[in-house]
């Protein structure tokens, strides 16, 4: 088995940005010449998720919508007062989501559904420079 990896950077504002990184993924897997295996995308960091998502202003604006009901950013966290910080809405959606997806790759591309893309969303209350690795394995 071959491990064929990649690493994509982007700049965030953060605040529950969504960002498609479905066409960097992509490239990585182009380049790495595999025609049957998976596509491993980790983003790297403790506020910050990747996940599979029709990736469209309604359904953008949904899911932030969502997640600020489900985890407020104003509640009382006992992260913010043990590190005298504003974050630990940032840290609790990206442990909701997760950091990390695996997407099939079949002759030479993602299987994707037809309205399905990779997304990162960047939780943290900041803007940030931000890293996913791709790791494609035959």
């Amino acid at each position: 088995m071959g491990v064929h990896s990649g690493l994509l950077r982007l700049a965030t504002e953060g605040d529950g940005e969504i960002v498609d990184i479905t066409a960097g993924v992509r490239a990585v897997v182009e380049r790495s010449g595999v025609t049957a295996g998976a596509a491993i995308v980790f983003a790297r960091g403790s506020t910050v998720a990747v996940t599979t998502m029709e990736h469209e202003p309604g359904g953008v604006h949904d899911l932030r919508g969502l997640l600020a009901r489900l985890i407020p950013a104003g509640d009382h966290y006992e992260h913010n007062v043990r590190n005298a910080d504003t974050n630990a809405h940032a840290h609790l959606r990206a442990a909701l989501i997760g950091p990390s997806v695996a997407v099939p790759v079949h002759d030479g591309d993602l299987a994707l559904g037809t309205w399905q893309q990779i997304v990162l969303i960047d939780f943290d209350d900041r803007p940030r420079e931000r890293q996913v690795s791709v790791q494609v394995l035959d």
